[in-house]
């Protein structure tokens, strides 16, 4: 994974073992102050909570102990390879777009970060600028053109 994915995962470990595990304790003490646990949806609902919470926890420690962290700014070349960040141009709609290639946990679409194993990464790796690509998104086949690839 990325330096920067790394440290979203420890910012998120931190939180969620400072902050949230403290919240959810005291939402478990309130509910059961208010007496018969064996109807008490708060009860109920603050001990799923935590189960969600502890969970993530331990998700999250397996990650970091098994990461292995790769500084993007220190790869370079013209292949799209693990880490490079592609500016795309959609052969249909003309509409561009940038895509870093990124490890599965730290992947979301909607801030242009991909997963290795997604379609279009897969479609992507070992590419060079000027090539054109073919992927087969869930939404049908979509073409690009490779403009850009840079290491950042």
């Amino acid at each position: 994974m990325t330096a920067g994915g790394f440290a979203a995962l420890e910012v998120e470990l931190k939180h969620r073992q400072q902050v949230e595990r403290q919240r959810i304790i005291a939402a478990i003490s309130e509910a059961r102050a208010l007496g018969d646990l064996s109807e008490n949806a708060e009860y109920h609902a603050a001990k799923e909570a935590q189960s969600l919470n502890e969970g993530r926890i331990m998700e999250l420690e397996s990650l970091i102990g098994r990461a292995d962290i790769i500084d993007v700014s220190k790869l370079g070349g013209d292949t799209v390879k693990f880490g490079a960040t592609v500016k795309l141009i959609d052969d249909d709609t003309e509409e561009e777009k940038s895509y870093q290639i990124v490890g599965e946990p730290e992947s979301d679409v909607k801030s242009g970060k991909v997963s290795v194993g997604s379609p279009i990464a897969r479609a992507l790796i070992g590419k060079k600028v000027g090539d054109s690509v073919q992927v087969n998104t869930p939404g049908g086949g979509k073409s690009y053109e490779i403009v850009g690839v840079a290491f950042r």
